[in-house]
């Protein structure tokens, strides 16, 4: 978001005031524990995290942005421009797999799109406590609605004043709204820039050592009194968030004494003045120094990640004095707990409401510089208790590890020593597995594996070869420098290659080093770089598929259990391939039929030119229930298009049948009513259980009159000579398949040569979560763009006018339903159309 510098332009802080107000509301109002926003970024189709409450960013860092044809519930809710809502964890899982394998933990969570007008912002999201049914969740539905509606038009009226909606950076962190007095002494404070004054309240003039009766001062002499040491930067703080800037978070400051505080500050809505409050942690969350007291190691932090308070056993378990861990956020003071699995323990804590029990290894220093010791790394068992402000931890020695003949690295699992299991983070293949489930072409198995296995394992390398009679060929590739991989395409079966090997033994093959790949095949082309390669053989039900190749800059070893997930992913990977095989198969064949369906040409007539193009959707393999026809009848032609509800064999066979039906009402020279309606009855007597739209014209080429029936279908366009299009106003009946009695009224109009007519099903026109008037709108639009053969007789054809209208939609992959559109346009009397 970027405010203008102009003096009526809103201050760049507005609109993260209006994004922090409607988070702090929305938490409220659901109990949340966290909540955040997503908006639209300067990448067409993905959404990122603008703000963030009550959970550390960094430790969610996966989820700051998304794209917004993934099967993710924020996704869902800005596309489809609805609520999604999940009571609990069972839902999630039910609904979103791959979001729930991410978050596998207890709680529930809410989406409302962010909308004003016709323009959808984004997306307001809150995660909460579980609830028993949705029924419980949406009790608050009509607030949070309320909620998401007010943020909407408060970032509309930032937008009409100059302020541009869409957000490019790394969301902003800030804390969740207050749930009750907080720990530690804590002052609140409000300063009027205009007035020049700040007032604070009786608990921080106590802990300024102001006299109860002083009067307001001025920022300097507050930020004296709050912070004498660091007074200049309380002062640069106060004038950032008065300008206009959000704080990035609480301002670690020290008093006369040495004591440790914390500032915090923002600018609410209305009225212009900065609030804040300061915090004196003071001996931790037992005021009276019972904690410090403790045998075993006590420390807290709050929901942004900061710690607030240790004991000195906690301090020693840490590893450090607690003056270098009081106030600091958590993954820099404590810098070893960086590792996944540890990550994904506390947003357990942070998410649910159970105590989280997990052990980690704190590993010693040997010196500077010369990282960690890993012969005498401790053990220790974490538990963290959850709370709405902060998280209380108990630290526990569990024992000094034995022993072993190599240090291991510290992202690495522990050893199995003492009875502790290893904590080895294999989740994140749960992404791979539950993401093959949804892709469904080969190109998407490929991207799935590039975006979830090489991460997983810190691969930089990969490459798929798919087998075709007895010949390994090149499918996918990525990391590797252009043309290397082509000295490998076509491996015959007989060739003594590593995923060769792999494929022909179904062994995966796993190198530490480029070295010891060259000592096994001599010889072997290398890419140059140093560094382990594993060669996975995809094998589906006992079938060869091909070899998965997995590169890595460095030399490193695969533990035992790497080589058996990865080995159990390959089968997985080699299952989806295979799928996606079936279903390229199945896609063409399911192509040929719609083809067979609709008309391998159109009756024609001298002065009538027409045109018809029909585009699958793109989701799934189902033939759809979209039509269109030309028909001779009378005196005239008859123009036909049709849209059946639903996809699949059962709509394909209800629109061949009401095909049927419409041309031979037709050919019957029936009225447009008569046809609607004898068509509707038969459609009714069929009962398929489906409805269809449909309009149907009936054109005189010699005279230009039309007549013109409609069964809630979309209006058509006119396209008048010079370019100007109209929307057309119909009148019409209810769909067909509805009402035995339903009347279709006819409308009478004359088509001018040189003027086109276009029919279209709604696939062309309407989007997931958009307008469907905004699509006629751009069609209309388009249209009149259109250079139509009236025109330009010599570069222009009806064929080239309805590629020109659909060229978006071609390129469009995420299309759910199918496409028809038929064109016509009466030509002039001249030689070329006596």
């Amino acid at each position: 978001m970027h405010g203008s510098s102009e003096r009526d332009a809103p201050a760049p802080g507005r609109p993260q005031a209006v994004l922090i107000a409607a988070v702090a509301e929305a938490m409220r109002a659901l109990s949340g524990c966290a909540g955040g926003v997503y908006l639209r970024s300067g990448t067409p189709g993905l959404l990122r995290l603008a703000l963030l409450a009550g959970v550390p960013g960094p430790l969610f860092r996966p989820w700051w942005q998304l794209h917004v044809d993934r099967q993710f519930p924020a996704a869902d809710a800005f596309r489809h421009g609805a609520h999604v809502v999940l009571p609990d964890a069972t839902e999630t899982m039910r609904r979103y797999p791959q979001f729930a394998a991410g978050l596998p933990f207890r709680f529930g969570s809410v989406y409302v799109p962010v909308v004003a007008g016709s323009t959808t912002y984004g997306v307001l999201t809150v995660l909460r406590p579980a609830a028993p049914d949705t029924a419980a969740v949406l009790s608050d539905d009509d607030v949070v609605t309320g909620i998401a509606d007010q943020l909407g038009a408060g970032l509309r009226a930032l937008e009409v004043e100059g302020a541009e909606i869409v957000w490019d950076g790394d969301p902003l962190c800030v804390r969740p709204p207050a749930t009750g007095s907080p720990v530690g002494r804590v002052g609140h404070f409000t300063w009027d820039p205009a007035a020049g004054t700040v007032t604070m309240d009786d608990a921080l003039r106590v802990l300024a050592g102001c006299a109860p009766d002083d009067l307001p001062g001025t920022p300097e002499v507050f930020a004296e009194a709050v912070a004498s040491d660091d007074a200049p930067l309380v002062l640069d703080a106060l004038h950032a968030v008065a300008a206009g800037h959000p704080a990035g978070g609480p301002l670690t400051v020290r008093s006369a004494d040495g004591a440790l505080r914390l500032l915090e500050c923002w600018m609410p809505q209305a009225p212009p003045v900065v609030r804040g409050l300061v915090v004196d942690p003071g001996p931790g969350p037992a005021a009276d120094g019972a904690a410090d007291l403790l045998p075993d190691g006590v420390f807290a932090f709050d929901r942004l990640g900061l710690i607030t308070y240790v004991n000195p056993r906690g301090a020693e378990l840490l590893g450090r004095p607690r003056t270098e861990l009081v106030g600091r956020p958590l993954p820099q003071a404590v810098p070893w707990l960086r590792q996944p699995s540890y990550e994904d323990h506390l947003r357990g804590a942070l998410l649910s409401p159970d105590p989280v029990n997990f052990h980690v290894r704190r590993p010693h220093p040997v010196g500077p510089g010369r990282g960690w010791h890993g012969h005498d790394g401790d053990w220790l068992t974490l538990s963290v208790h959850p709370g709405p402000d902060l998280m209380t931890c108990r630290l526990v020695p569990l024992g000094q590890i034995a022993d072993t003949a190599e240090a291991a690295p510290v992202d690495e699992a522990p050893p199995t020593t003492a009875g502790v299991a290893s904590m080895a983070p294999v989740y994140r293949p749960i992404f791979l597995a539950i993401a093959l489930t949804e892709a469904v072409t080969a190109q998407q198995v490929s991207e799935v594996v590039m975006r979830e296995l090489l991460p997983a394992f810190g691969g930089r390398r990969l490459a798929i070869h798919l087998l075709h009679e007895r010949h390994l060929y090149l499918a996918w590739e990525t990391g590797y420098a252009q043309g290397f991989l082509s000295e490998f395409e076509g491996m015959g079966l007989d060739t003594r290659l590593p995923a060769v090997d792999a494929l022909t033994t179904g062994k995966p093959l796993f190198f530490e080093s480029l070295g010891q790949l060259e000592a096994v095949y001599p010889g072997i082309p290398l890419d140059g770089t140093e560094g382990a390669r594993a060669f996975l053989p995809l094998i589906a039900s006992g079938r060869p598929v091909g070899s998965c190749i997995l590169g890595f800059d460095r030399p490193r070893g695969f533990s035992g259990q790497e080589r058996t997930v990865l080995t159990a992913l390959a089968g997985l990977i080699a299952q989806a391939l295979e799928r996606a095989r079936r279903y390229d198969t199945e896609a063409t064949i399911a192509r040929a039929l719609q083809e067979a369906l609709l008309p391998r040409r159109l009756s024609a007539h001298p002065r009538l030119e027409t045109a018809g193009c029909y585009l699958p959707g793109t989701q799934g393999i189902d033939v759809g229930g979209d039509w269109y026809d030309v028909v001779e009848t009378g005196n005239g032609l008859a123009l036909v298009i049709g849209d059946v509800q639903g996809r699949g064999v059962q709509a394909a066979a209800t629109m061949g049948q009401l095909r049927s039906a419409v041309r031979a009402f037709a050919v019957g020279d029936h009225p447009p009513d008569e046809v609607m309606s004898g068509t509707n009855r038969l459609l009714i007597d069929l009962d398929p259980g489906q409805f269809a739209s449909c309009c149907y014209i009936r054109l005189d080429p010699v005279t230009g009159v039309v007549r013109a029936a409609r069964a809630g279908h979309p209006q058509p366009l006119l396209r008048h000579p010079g370019g100007r299009t109209d929307v057309l106003d119909l009148p019409g009946g209810v769909v067909l398949g509805v009402d035995p009695e339903a009347r279709y009224p006819v409308t009478e109009l004359c088509l001018e040569p040189g003027a086109v007519l276009a029919l279209y099903t709604d696939g062309l026109v309407e989007r997931p979560g958009g307008d469907i008037d905004e699509g006629i709108e751009a069609l209309r639009t388009a249209l009149s763009l259109a250079a139509v053969p009236a025109e330009k007789p010599d570069g222009a054809s009806l064929g080239g006018v309805a590629d020109e209208l659909t060229d978006e939609a071609r390129h469009t992959t995420d299309r759910p339903d199918d496409i028809a559109l038929l064109l016509a346009t009466l030509h002039q009397d001249d030689e070329r159309h006596p």
